[in-house]
């Protein structure tokens, strides 16, 4: 079992920037992945990005929306991973939920990102 649970959301006007952290416990593997999803009010929820590693590297991958202005990152040794936003628009506006697994079989409970125009 691998618990998640999310901080740094908030209430940011257009253009700022928000840090969004996921730290990790329970039992995680060697080749893992972790990623960052969102749901805005009315829509389905969304891959925003990725990241994966193993012994042979770690990769990245993002919404197309979102390149260029998120970076997703992770410390090992404090078993978290971080969504760095920046340039923020009104429609990223979201709950923002942390995932882990293979298959991102754990979910985190989500945490409120919302940008004022």
């Amino acid at each position: 079992q691998v618990q998640l649970v999310e901080s740094g959301g908030g209430l940011v006007q257009a253009g700022g920037s928000l840090r969004l952290s996921c730290a990790a416990s329970g039992r995680t593997d060697s080749n893992y992945r972790m990623g960052w999803f969102r749901q805005a009010p009315g829509k389905e929820r969304e891959f925003v990005a990725g990241i994966s590693w193993n012994w042979r590297g770690t990769s990245t991958s993002y919404l197309d929306s979102v390149k260029g202005r998120f970076t997703i990152s992770r410390d090992n040794a404090k078993n978290t991973v971080y969504l760095q936003m920046n340039s923020l628009k009104s429609e990223d506006t979201a709950v923002y939920y942390c995932a882990a697994g293979r298959g991102y079989d754990y979910w985190g409970q989500g945490t409120q990102v919302t940008v004022s125009s």
